[in-house]
């Protein structure tokens, strides 16, 4: 023992005398291949618990013997002991959200989700057991917004998504790890599988666009949103069709904004506009829906162009009649049409969050493309109605140009990509309210996500200059005392 304990030292540079042969590992390293035999027999090739004792190295003992768990069991047991603990202290209202439910399992849930895990054939059995386990089901937003709350404490969740790419990747030691890009409808996140993790091998098999649901312990890291502890697990059809329509919430407001879209486009006096909205929308409409407005910083979801889109329909009819020089049925079309390119430049896939690349959208970019399709559509209305459009005033062909450069000078500056500055009222007003309504929603997102620095001020969101500080409370009226409190 004696000769073995100076070969595992030198080996590991350690100074056992030193260390008073104390060593918190496995004591068989220290044992006789007899007593190790032994001990594997006893313990059936098991664990030994030495999880709450310190061994000499030179007299270790077998300790009571325990059946072998696996790691991803052993680490969703200490979960569910954890969210027990959190079910029995949480009971403000900030709590409640990472509080957990268990309702009564069903039979022909159970043998659906372990058909559909030994179906898959990559994915633990024990996954499974995961799904009983209701924790709160959350969106990639909530779940940002929330480790940004907590102070760096991680928080129990579970989400689905779809994976948006799986790259494998090397360390600076050249050591392997994967890393999934992880979609739903309103947010994304990157989590690192490290070559050491059980799930190392079953996520390297992922490819994209396939749907899972990640159950883990999420907390905020200096690379942003992180996950520890995890498990994943496929989803079912069901599932996957109620994360494709995205949360009830935000589904609702994409469609309110379409209809206000459709309606503001009805009301146009010029009917050259109109029509040009009208077939527009007729023809491009699905892809139009799926649109994002960004890639990164602003309404960088599926639907966000339709959100940015009517949002600054608003803005523009409500600064209208304060500045009568504005033609606003030309600042409506301008509107519509300034980001149309982005229906190829930032295209959602039909069944899923992958906002894929086009070749047209990376050679042309999206102005140039709404350019392209307003003198498409114009030409072909202008052939269907020339009679007509001959007696309207202004000309025809002066509505077209001025509604070009609307779309053409929307970024202000030519730095900015825009091939021309704002020349007109119309122009210049366009270029504020889309720039406007970016800055906003950054601010709203910064303030949900940004982690906080001191109380009312959060981290800096770019492409906002610097820190975010919240803004200042509206001005309530303060109750009246009761009539009784009153002096007489």
């Amino acid at each position: 023992v004696q000769q073995w304990c100076s070969a595992f030292t030198q080996r590991n540079r350690l100074n056992v005398a030193r260390q008073r042969e104390h060593f918190a590992i496995t004591p068989q390293r220290f044992l006789s291949r007899r007593h190790a035999f032994a001990g594997q027999r006893a313990t059936r090739r098991g664990k030994i618990d030495n999880s709450k004792q310190w061994f000499l190295a030179r007299e270790a003992e077998v300790l009571q013997p325990r059946p072998l768990v696996l790691a991803p069991a052993c680490a969703a047991f200490e979960m569910l002991e954890k969210h027990r603990a959190m079910e029995r202290t949480c009971d403000g209202p900030a709590n409640r959200r990472c509080s957990v439910r268990y309702p009564q399992r069903k039979a022909s849930d159970e043998l659906q989700l372990k058909k559909s895990a030994e179906d898959s054939g990559r994915y633990s059995p024990f996954a499974v057991y995961v799904r009983f386990v209701e924790m709160d089901l959350l969106t990639l937003t909530e779940i940002r917004r929330a480790a940004s709350r907590t102070g760096g404490s991680a928080f129990s969740a579970r989400v689905h998504v779809q994976v948006a790419s799986a790259a494998p990747k090397l360390t600076r030691e050249q050591q392997p790890y994967c890393e999934l890009t992880l979609a739903d409808a309103c947010d994304r996140m990157t989590l690192r599988v490290w070559s050491d993790h059980p799930a190392y091998k079953t996520c390297s098999a992922l490819t994209n666009r396939e749907f899972i649901e990640l159950t883990a312990e999420f907390y905020q890291s200096q690379y942003g949103l992180d996950a520890r502890k995890w498990t994943v697990r496929p989803l079912t059809e069901q599932e996957k069709n109620d994360l494709l329509q995205g949360p009830a919430d935000l589904r609702a407001k994409q469609t309110g904004d379409w209809q206000f879209i459709s309606e503001t486009v009805e009301s146009l006096g010029d009917p050259r506009l109109r029509a040009l909205c009208d077939v527009f929308l007729k023809e491009w409409g699905e892809r139009f829906r799926r649109a994002a407005a960004a890639r990164k910083y602003h309404h960088a979801r599926r639907g966000g162009l339709v959100e940015h889109t009517a949002q600054m329909m608003r803005v523009a009819r409500e600064i209208a009649p304060t500045y009568p020089q504005l033609n606003l049925d030309l600042l409506i079309a301008g509107i519509l049409f300034h980001d149309s390119g982005k229906l190829w430049e930032n295209q959602f896939s039909e069944t899923g969050f992958v906002m894929d690349y086009d070749e047209l959208g990376e050679l042309v970019g999206h102005i140039s493309i709404g350019l392209e399709i307003v003198n498409s559509l114009w030409r072909r209305l202008s052939a269907e109605n020339a009679d007509a459009w001959k007696t309207y005033s202004p000309s025809s062909e002066d509505v077209r140009l001025h509604l070009l450069h609307l779309i053409g000078s929307h970024h202000g500056e030519k730095q900015l990509g825009s091939p021309v500055e704002p020349k007109t009222p119309e122009a210049m007003a366009l270029h504020y309210i889309d720039n406007l309504d970016s800055k906003l929603e950054m601010f709203a997102a910064g303030y949900l996500t940004a982690q906080p620095l001191a109380p009312r001020i959060f981290d800096r969101v770019r492409p906002l200059p610097g820190n975010l500080v919240k803004s200042l409370e509206k001005f309530q009226q303060p109750a009246s005392p009761p009539a009784s409190d009153k002096l007489l």
